[in-house]
């Protein structure tokens, strides 16, 4: 083997191993998903998310390849390419389809417990087969607007996350919030059922994205690849303790769930710049992060009145926005605070308000119709029973217990009850009445 084929070989093994690095980040979307929301909702998330990753990788290759890596129309969209005709490269087909996939789920956690199965998944097949093409040829084809512009995301803080938290907010928009959220001025808490299944899916999460973003590089590169990860690392670690440390300071207590978010802000905050900014640059980032995802959270929660289960829309869009205005601060190449003047940042600005307008129009517009023709939403009855049953017939968990004797087992009337009808038969003696 050649010098130029082991390159190729090594290179290609670093970009398949950030594939199945991404492809691995779903289950950690899922298990936040479950565990930030009630367990009467469990089965239908993860359908939603085994749903959105088949259906996307299905579309990319049709269509969304064509779209956003195609050769340009106008510096607008790809016009060749579909079914991957002409395609050698299939290995960044199968990193990218990963992206696409990983911009869809956004919108998984932000609709829980309110939409029907089958309009979530046509939603999808809108984002992926053509608004998040459209996007990412803009940035990342290589000739697309933004990218002549001078505009910079390195592993898409605009590209998948913005654009992933734009559509989630219109279709959350329209589909209303979860019942008994909001009570005139009052915000009710509703707690998800499982927080250390949601610790366990930020932790995937973390370690999925080091593909995420050290896979962007599309080469092992010795030099550019460790200070991707480095970035990654300590931007999402001062996230972490600098959203911990405001929950104790805003609300006197260390705030769980916020503090687990705020590891995904810091994730999503250092995206665009992971491979431009310093490591001690990465951590001001971060810590910055971690303070914007409580705030945003709480302004979208109490005040804007948006009823998203899992935060998604202040991780992926108010930190994807953040993340992508720190390059125009925090480049070392380009950034404002190294003496490079404000025009990264105003350019920055400007692929982020294009993203945002795109994508609020585009599905925005999808979802408006969509619902005329047949309401996205369960109804009143399905929603209270939990979208496990009136959806997928079954439910996640068994909750039966045993909290009778062996003597007791002999009664068919006591045989098949479940936990709660059990503990109301129980006498004082602990016999159950008959």
């Amino acid at each position: 083997m050649s010098p130029e084929q082991l390159e190729l070989s090594i290179n290609l093994v670093w970009v398949m191993l950030g594939a199945f690095l991404v492809f691995f980040m779903h289950a950690g979307f899922a298990m936040v998903e479950s565990g930030f929301t009630r367990s009467k909702n469990t089965l239908n998330i993860l359908m939603k998310n085994f749903l959105t990753i088949s259906v996307s990788a299905i579309l990319f290759f049709i269509v969304g390849y064509g779209l956003m890596f195609g050769s340009t129309a106008g510096s607008f969209i790809g016009s060749d390419g579909f079914l991957l005709s002409g395609v050698e490269d299939i290995g960044f087909f199968v990193f990218q389809a990963m992206f696409i996939a990983t911009c869809a789920t956004i919108m998984s956690g932000a609709v829980a417990e309110r939409i029907k199965l089958g309009s979530y998944v046509l939603i999808v097949v809108a984002m992926t087969a053509v608004v998040y093409p459209v996007v990412g040829h803009w940035v990342w084809q290589g000739d697309g607007w933004l990218t002549n512009l001078g505009f910079s995301d390195f592993a898409g803080s605009t590209v998948v996350h913005l654009t992933g938290a734009v559509g989630a907010l219109m279709v959350v928009l329209i589909l209303g919030p979860r019942l008994g959220k909001y009570s005139g001025k009052k915000v009710n808490v509703i707690p998800g059922h499982n927080i250390p299944l949601g610790a366990l899916g930020v932790f995937i999460l973390w370690l999925g994205w080091f593909g995420f973003n050290g896979g962007s590089s599309l080469a092992a590169d010795p030099e550019l690849v460790p200070m991707v990860i480095g970035t990654t690392l300590l931007s999402t670690s001062a996230a972490l303790v600098s959203s911990a440390a405001y929950t104790k300071l805003r609300f006197k207590k260390v705030d769980a769930s916020l503090s687990l978010n705020g590891v995904l802000g810091g994730l999503v905050g250092i995206t665009a710049g992971c491979a431009e900014i310093s490591l001690g640059g990465s951590i001001i980032v971060g810590l910055i992060s971690g303070v914007v995802l409580v705030e945003g959270i709480r302004f979208l929660d109490a005040k804007v009145k948006v009823d998203d289960p899992v935060g998604a829309i202040t991780v992926h869009g108010i930190l994807g926005i953040w993340g992508t205005l720190a390059v125009g601060l925090f480049s070392t190449s380009t950034g404002l605070f190294y003496g490079h003047g404000p025009a990264q940042l105003g350019i920055q600005l400007i692929g982020v308000l294009a993203v945002i307008a795109w994508v609020a129009v585009t599905i925005g517009g999808f979802t408006y119709v969509l619902n005329l023709i047949s309401p996205i939403r369960v109804t009143k009855e399905e929603e209270i029973a939990g979208l496990d049953f009136t959806e997928h017939g079954s439910n996640a968990y068994d909750f039966k217990d045993t909290l009778l004797t062996n003597d007791d087992f002999e009664s068919p009337a006591v045989a098949g009850l479940a936990l709660a009808d059990r503990l109301n038969n129980l006498t004082p003696e602990g016999k159950t009445v008959q």
